[in-house]
């Protein structure tokens, strides 16, 4: 496989910083027109109509979304939910940084010295929890 297909295959898998953006907003509204994910973004985020209707194309092309005309509109639905690319990201960041050992991404992860002591007890309860899950 060339470096080019390579390269093209990984760039569908992958959201860029603005159709993460873009997605965030159609994950928590579920789906939207162009002038609905405009009228949700920040204040003061100035992004032109067309500008927007491309990224949700991109994203449509990447088969991140799905569109079905409703009159003259586009509305844009997610195909792909928050959990299952949280879960490729995760993966895929576990596999180029952390050497594909999740224990040393968790290690990264609870070594940080921004992590409260409530979020280290909550980490705790949810490796508890599948430690548990695991044992039946």
């Amino acid at each position: 496989m060339s470096v080019n297909k390579m390269r093209r295959r990984k760039t569908h898998e992958f959201l860029t910083e603005v159709e993460l953006e873009f997605m965030t907003l159609l994950w928590d509204h579920g789906d939207g027109s162009v002038r609905d994910v405009l009228a949700n973004m920040e204040p003061g985020r100035d992004l032109a109509y067309t500008s927007a209707a491309t990224i949700l194309r991109i994203l449509e092309q990447k088969n991140f979304v799905t569109s079905e005309k409703m009159g003259k509109i586009l509305i844009y639905k997610p195909i792909l939910t928050k959990d299952v690319y949280q879960s490729r990201l995760l993966k895929d960041l576990s596999a180029k940084l952390f050497d594909n050992t999740p224990a040393a991404l968790v290690a990264r992860l609870v070594d940080d010295d921004d992590l409260s002591q409530d979020a280290l007890e909550e980490i705790r309860a949810l490796l508890g929890r599948r430690l548990g899950d695991d044992a039946n």
